[in-house]
């Protein structure tokens, strides 16, 4: 199982001369739960191939609530046996299994699910601080929205407002969460893949602007809902 940043560190993990590829056993299923780029999946599969072993793309979503109640979701790009074989493994971690297809599969699944997180977030920020600075309280707002038309995750298990919901980064400090960075790296990975495929980005391409600004304000390592803090307090350059 690996589970690093970006692909130039599962690169690191398999190619380096003490990397997995020149020291695992044949047969030897390379389970990826990073979010990277689809192409370099396939890449890396083939290369596998090579040497006898089996690399699968299994990025994880969910977050730290899920990693923490093991109710992760699995997006898998593989073979459909191969999938069956790595479920064995990432049941002990999961709730939710999926599989997407050949290789890279996985990660388009990702990738297509953190670009709508990446935006939706600061949807929900924006939303929770005009209403907080109209005069509404914030808890009762989240109530409202959590059953209304503008339910999702970042309103209402993932909340930015601190104080609405328990164990969730805002309530400590924007901490041990999904990091900024981390959302800026796989807007931007959405962004080239978009491109590649002559696809709208509009969306994505605005909502890139505030984690990058977040980011060189010094608040990379803060979860994303982080945003929210910026939004309140208007923050400027």
């Amino acid at each position: 199982m690996t589970s690093v940043p970006a692909t130039k560190h599962v690169e690191a993990l398999l190619k380096n001369d003490d990397g997995i590829f020149n020291h695992a056993t044949k047969g030897t299923y390379i389970c990826d739960t990073s979010t990277i780029s689809p192409h370099a999946s396939v890449d890396f599969n083939k290369l596998a191939k090579e040497r006898d072993l089996i690399f699968l793309d299994t990025p994880m979503s969910g977050g730290i609530t899920g990693a923490i109640n093991q109710t992760l979701t699995f997006m898998v790009g593989s073979s459909e046996d191969e999938f069956e074989r790595a479920k064995v493994v990432l049941g002990g971690m999961g709730k939710n299994f999926f599989h997407c297809g050949g290789p890279g599969t996985g990660e388009i699944a990702k990738i297509s699910n953190n670009l709508i997180l990446g935006i939706s977030m600061i949807a929900a920020a924006e939303g929770m601080a005009i209403g907080e600075k109209l005069g509404m309280d914030p808890k009762k707002l989240m109530e409202i929205l959590s059953v209304s038309t503008a339910r999702c995750w970042s309103i209402d298990t993932y909340n930015p407002r601190p104080g609405n919901l328990p164990n969730v980064p805002a309530s400590r400090g924007y901490e041990g969460g999904f990091q900024v960075s981390l959302v800026k790296k796989d807007l931007a990975l959405a962004l080239e893949v978009a491109s590649s495929v002559n696809a709208a980005s509009d969306m994505t391409e605005h909502s890139i602007d505030y984690y990058r600004k977040l980011e060189k304000m010094g608040y990379g390592t803060k979860d994303i809902g982080f945003v929210f803090q910026y939004i309140m307090k208007n923050y400027e350059l």
